[in-house]
């Protein structure tokens, strides 16, 4: 697919050459689309001739009254289109020829074509570039010498030769190198709609026109330097902020990226053979050379390497593998050669979930990104009744002169700028999106920092949020062997972190055997089934049924964490288990304590750990033995004295409070369901993740902002002063291209904090904005 110039691209006929290149897109981008329940399915297209804020709209219009799409988000600085829609309801095809008949051109969201097509992006606008300013530079020369002429003895058939000359130069310069800008603006035109590229076309034409027809009827001034310098001052500004945008490129991308081509595909027989990763299959057997990205997730089932899995995990030393260790699409084998057993691979690997999150994320509209493309809306009927006010306010004030009145209105047309509106928000949001995600915390939700950045109140979950989540079991030899093995056949269908330690500690002596009839697993209280006839209960002792004395007289430590098991002839067996703190749990509480934040510690476990685990952290608020809807009503509380929580938990039972919660934040190890209620998600035993995300979104929300004052600080002062009179064209242009660049790189401090943070080991800059 060709990369264009322009922002708004013309509206062509479809002809025979259009519907081939249509069905070739189809076919290519259901290969991309994910699946979701029933037909439901999600997709991302690139859209490489999309610039300003008015394409934003147009294309999000236009696709709004299509049934059965329910989300068609456009971004600006990715220039991604994110479609989720029904395909019994409204077929892709149909979304597809929408938006190419609208005059957009689109592409896979391959990480190779979207480079290859920036890359052509940017050498033609080199080239334009270079062709503007050639001109400029010969067409000066010549104005040099009219205007020494005119205080001199130059007569007006040489001035009049010195015109047409410049002219031969100017003109077929505007009609080449303004093509980005002309063709964007006649789609706009010819759709009903005004964008930014209307005013500029509409500058450089009445200046080069306006020249033009002075040198026909032999006049004294002409501006066609004016104009072919004003192009060439355009036109750098479009390639600089090209350049800049391609540095806080979409996460997403970056991590697509990453991805391995090809894999080493091992057959039966022995023989290796190299194929697409795209073609390689769950199942087959893989070779990954010492110093390869891995294609696939797997399971090693030979040798022991070393892999670097900061890509998945955030965590920067190598983890070791070996056989029967999982192991990741993107992660790098750093020292040893191994043979990895696939299980799943492009779409369904855990760097594809993580790019659909990202992708997620960045897509979504906030409210101030809303706020932003409500006002950059407007932009375009103000700025051309500011433009015509000014042009008739200076024929009345310049008694008709009609050169000096179309100069200063041509201005107005130019220094307006609605780019730095467009660009305020998801320039921020990429860049904080792409510094998380290198630091192991995945953005879910579009909002998310944004609601990050205002919760005053974190209340957490203890077992797998505080702790490590991977509790110990103390008294497993006093259980007898066949109660241990019941247990642990019930345990075998939860992932709560206390039935994993039971069934791996059962595991180890010995095979555990399958029950036979399916396990109910009742959040907050435990897991069920039926054996011989009778209901048998592992969870906590009050769902277990289990009095006062039995509980004394069966459990000697009071501050351990425990599970129950009832049910049957026999007494109930109590299972005690130890869980560690995350090592810079402490460090986490007091930091968040530090930057302004209430903490609370809401727990399903009972007093004796919970209080423990309270003291440990210098907690004051905590509660024990909470269930489900004992979590919900206290956030309910909290949230209606006025509080915006921040909810961190992992287990099944944290979930609807993750849901309740202001904004809520969980880790990758926890149940699908929790990460699924959650707004982020961090990876690795750290949980100081937790504070870098909360300092990140507090500069975030402070770099918006401060986009918002620079944008309006900007339009405020030059506005007026070009309605003055006090700004010629040439400087609206340079002003107009500065202002979109500073808000860009205004919004990539965030990565220059990075920078510092690295080289400090302080969390001290994070506040620095």
């Amino acid at each position: 697919m060709s990369a264009s110039l322009n922002c708004c691209p013309p509206v062509e006929l479809v002809n025979e050459a259009d519907r081939c290149e249509r069905a070739g897109l189809l076919a290519t981008a259901w290969s991309y689309a994910r699946s979701l329940e029933g037909d439901r399915y999600d997709l991302s297209l690139g859209v490489s001739n999309l610039h300003c804020p008015s394409c934003i709209d147009q294309i999000e219009r236009g696709l709004a009254d299509l049934p059965g799409l329910e989300q068609a988000r456009v971004n600006l600085s990715t220039r991604r289109l994110f479609l989720r829609w029904r395909e019994e309801s409204s077929s892709l095809d149909e979304i597809i020829s929408r938006v190419t008949e609208m005059g957009y051109r689109l592409a896979p969201m391959d990480s190779e074509s979207r480079l290859q097509a920036g890359e052509r992006e940017e050498r033609e606008l080199l080239r334009a570039v270079a062709l503007a300013g050639f001109a400029a530079a010969n067409v000066m020369l010549l104005s040099v010498s009219v205007w020494s002429g005119l205080v001199s003895d130059m007569g007006p058939a040489t001035r009049a030769l010195m015109h047409w000359v410049s002219a031969l130069i100017a003109l077929p310069t505007v009609v080449i190198a303004g093509r980005p800008f002309f063709r964007s603006a006649l789609a706009a035109l010819r759709g009903g709609r005004l964008n930014m590229d209307v005013p500029i076309s509409l500058a450089v034409t009445l200046a080069a026109g306006m020249s033009l027809s002075e040198t026909m009827r032999g006049g004294e001034h002409v501006y066609f330097d004016a104009a072919v310098t004003l192009l060439f001052f355009l036109l750098i500004g479009r390639y600089l902020d090209l350049r800049i945008r391609g540095k806080a490129r979409s996460a997403a991308e970056n991590l697509m990226a990453m991805r391995a081509a090809s894999a080493t595909v091992i057959d039966p027989d022995g023989r290796q053979r190299r194929l697409a990763a795209a073609q390689v299959e769950p199942g087959m057997m893989v070779a990954v050379a010492a110093g390869e990205r891995i294609p696939v997730d797997g399971t090693v089932v030979q040798g022991r390497s070393d892999v670097d899995t900061a890509l998945v995990t955030g965590e920067s030393l190598p983890r070791t593998v070996a056989e029967g260790t999982s192991v990741f699409a993107g992660t790098l084998n750093l020292n040893a050669a191994l043979r990895i057993r696939v299980t799943s691979t492009e779409d369904t690997t855990l760097l594809a979930e993580i790019v659909n999150l990202m992708e997620a994320a960045e897509q979504g509209r906030a409210r101030y990104q809303r706020l932003a493309d409500r006002v950059a809306r407007a932009y375009a009927p103000v700025v051309h009744i500011l433009s015509a006010a000014t042009f008739l306010g200076w024929l009345w004030v310049g008694s008709l002169d009609w050169q000096l009145a179309l100069l200063t209105a041509v201005a107005v047309l130019i220094i307006t700028c609605p780019c730095a509106l467009g660009l305020a928000v998801p320039a921020v949001q990429v860049a904080a999106v792409d510094r998380l995600l290198r630091r192991g915390i995945l953005v879910k939700a579009a909002d998310g920092l944004e609601r990050l950045a205002q919760a005053d109140v974190a209340v957490f979950d203890k077992t797998g949020t505080l702790t490590l989540g991977r509790p110990e079991p103390i008294n497993i030899k006093d259980i007898a062997p066949n109660r241990l093995q019941l247990a642990a056949g019930l345990a075998a269908a939860s992932k709560h972190p206390l039935a994993r330690a039971l069934y791996r500690a059962a595991e180890a002596q010995g095979p555990v055997p399958a029950l036979t009839r399916s396990v109910i697993e009742t959040p907050g209280m435990g897991l069920s089934t039926e054996v011989n006839g009778c209901e048998v209960r592992l969870g906590n002792r009050s769902w277990c049924g289990v009095g006062e004395q039995a509980a004394e007289g069966a459990a000697g430590n009071d501050l351990a964490m425990e599970l129950w098991l009832s049910g049957g002839a026999e007494p109930p067996v109590c299972f005690q288990f130890r869980d560690a703190l995350r090592p810079d749990a402490l460090h986490t509480i007091t930091a968040l304590k530090k930057h302004g934040l209430g903490i609370e510690l809401l727990s399903g476990d009972r007093s004796g750990p919970v209080e423990q685990v309270a003291c440990s952290l210098g907690i004051e608020t905590w509660h024990a033995e909470c269930r489900p809807d004992a979590k919900i009503a206290r956030l309910k509380e909290l949230s209606a004295q006025g509080k915006r929580v921040l909810m961190v938990g992992d287990g099944l039972n944290d979930a609807p409070a993750l849901a309740e919660a202001f904004v809520s934040v969980s880790p990758a190890d926890a149940s699908e369901v929790s990460q699924t209620a959650a707004d982020l998600i961090f990876q690795g035993e750290s949980l100081d993740a937790l504070v870098e995300a909360q300092q990140v979104a507090v500069s975030a929300r402070g770099l918006v902002l401060q986009n918002f004052a620079l944008a309006f600080l900007y339009n405020a002062i030059a506005v007026p002063f070009a309605m003055a009179g006090m700004v010629t064209p040439l400087v609206a242009a340079v002003a107009m291209s500065a202002s979109s660049i500073v808000v860009t790189v205004n919004s990539l401090r965030l990565y220059a904090m990075k920078r510092r943070l690295m080289t400090d080991g302080t969390d001290a800059k994070l506040s620095g904005l």
